[in-house]
């Protein structure tokens, strides 16, 4: 199947409503969704990591702050 968009004249606003129904039917359908191999990996380094002390968090506001600073 392909599908097709009209990205360019489409708002910004008709984009993330696309985005939503996209995952909201994936969300109704998780059960069908493997995680990649990798992704079991990087969670379990993380774990190891906050375990051992060596982890560091922010709040999520402060995320927010740096993500779009990196983005600019």
């Amino acid at each position: 199947m392909n599908i097709v968009l009209p990205l360019e004249q489409m708002t910004i606003g008709d984009k993330i409503r696309t985005m939503e129904i996209l995952w909201d039917d994936l969300c109704q359908h998780s059960d069908q969704l493997q995680s990649p191999g990798w992704h079991g990996d990087v969670l379990a380094d993380r774990e190891r990591n906050m375990l051992a002390g060596e982890a560091s968090f922010v709040d999520w506001q402060t995320a927010k702050k740096r993500i779009r600073e990196s983005l600019s």
